[in-house]
């Protein structure tokens, strides 16, 4: 069957790059000044790691929120006030000064507005696909990691020159609200985004699709998630206190974590078509392994920023292969196993914040180290869940479609 795409489908494309661009953008420039938001509030590292976990939980309440506007008004008006609160929360954040309730609102604000943009700019994302008839969710993450990187430049260029706070988030956020308010009219309405399965549909789904190979891949999933929330929330904060790096040296870990994330995942497809992904999924977890038991015995700031590039090059390929090891074991087609594996996103974003928030504050000195060990020895999982990434239903495997991905926050 033949596709045609339209000069509407033409424009709806790239504005869905950019809510992905932007979304990138904002969480790279909070997540990578996390020390200096520390020394503005003389936070202790125990109130640190309570204020870092409050993004994620309450990202799971924007979610399920934006979730259900969905039906009434589509994702496209959702991701159109969502955006701008997301660039106006940093600035917020920014703008706190010592004072730690209006900290604690900022960012419980900041995690509503990530949360609901996730599932609208993600809902925008399969709708581009499914009007091409072609995988392209994969590069609207591409665009996330690149804009993340930007973003982790900026703070590194913002410490070097001194800037302040405010100045970095607010320079930022505006021109994260220059991409979003430019080109917000573009997306697709909710009459152009099609008609899900019904609530019967699912129900009915999801007593075909089995759990335990959910479970499998599903356990993969939270490990590698877990390892990229101690990275992202506490590689900064590790390379600055820990390592003794300047200012403007902390956010290039998180840099060079997502340029090989980039790296990675380009040619990750090609691996698993030419190799099976169980053995993608082991290279990954043994170079993932690597980089992380580099990240603990680092000596010095440059050591883990090499190291931080090597975790993100093995743990990258882990989350999209588990996607697609779920289309294979869901007979329906209507993403039942898909949405069930995500859920371990949530859990492995959530329990990385607070393991390492929890252990953290034991040595004032090595805190950190000791707690990226936890990650580190739990990425061993990912060998004992491997062979889950092949699994075979009624005697054989089922190709899987295309499955969408959340990125870290």
């Amino acid at each position: 069957m033949t596709v045609r795409i339209t000069g509407r489908d033409r424009r709806a494309r790239p504005a869905a790059y950019a809510a992905f661009a932007v979304q990138g953008l904002c969480f790279a420039s909070l997540v990578t000044q996390v020390p200096r938001i520390q020394k503005a509030h003389q936070l202790s590292d125990a109130t640190l790691s309570l204020v870092l976990l409050t993004v994620p939980l309450v990202a799971g309440l924007g979610s399920v929120l934006a979730g259900a506007a969905f039906a009434r008004v589509g994702s496209g008006p959702v991701l159109r006030v969502a955006q701008p609160g997301v660039c106006a929360a940093i600035v917020l954040i920014g703008t706190t000064g010592d004072a730690d309730v209006p900290l604690y609102a900022a960012v419980a604000l900041f995690g509503l507005f990530v949360g609901a943009v996730d599932a609208a700019m993600n809902a925008q994302g399969i709708a581009v696909e499914r009007r091409y008839g072609m995988s392209l969710i994969t590069g609207c993450y591409a665009v996330w990691s690149v804009a993340g990187i930007l973003g982790g430049l900026w703070a590194s260029l913002s410490n070097r020159i001194d800037l302040s706070l405010p100045v970095c988030f607010t320079a930022a956020a505006a021109v994260g609200l220059a991409g979003t308010l430019g080109t917000g009219h573009l997306l697709y309405g909710r009459h152009e985004e099609g008609d899900g399965p019904s609530a019967e549909e699912l129900k009915a789904a999801g007593r075909r699709v089995p759990w335990r190979p959910i479970l499998v891949v599903g356990t993969a999933m939270a490990v590698a998630y877990l390892a990229d929330a101690a990275l992202s929330n506490y590689g900064a904060k590790y390379l600055d206190d820990e390592l003794s790096g300047s200012d403007w040296v902390a956010p290039l870990g998180y840099v060079a974590y997502q340029i090989a994330m980039v790296v990675s995942r380009a040619v990750a497809d090609f691996g698993v078509r030419r190799s099976g992904a169980v053995r993608v999924v082991r290279v990954g977890g043994a170079i993932g392994l690597a980089g992380m038991a580099g990240v603990v015995a680092a000596p010095n700031a440059a050591v883990a920023i090499a190291a931080f590039a090597v975790a993100g090059l093995g743990l990258s390929v882990i989350a999209p292969v588990s996607y697609s090891a779920a289309g294979k074991v869901d007979p329906t087609g209507l993403g039942v196993a898909v949405a069930r594996v995500n859920v371990f996103n949530y859990v492995g974003f959530v329990l990385g914040a607070a393991v390492v928030g929890a252990i953290a504050p034991i040595d004032p000195d090595h805190g950190l180290r000791l707690a990226f060990v936890v990650p580190t020895v739990l990425v061993l999982l990912v060998f004992v869940t491997a062979r889950g990434f092949d699994p075979v239903v009624d005697g054989k495997a089922r190709p899987g479609a295309p499955a969408m991905e959340r990125p870290a926050v």
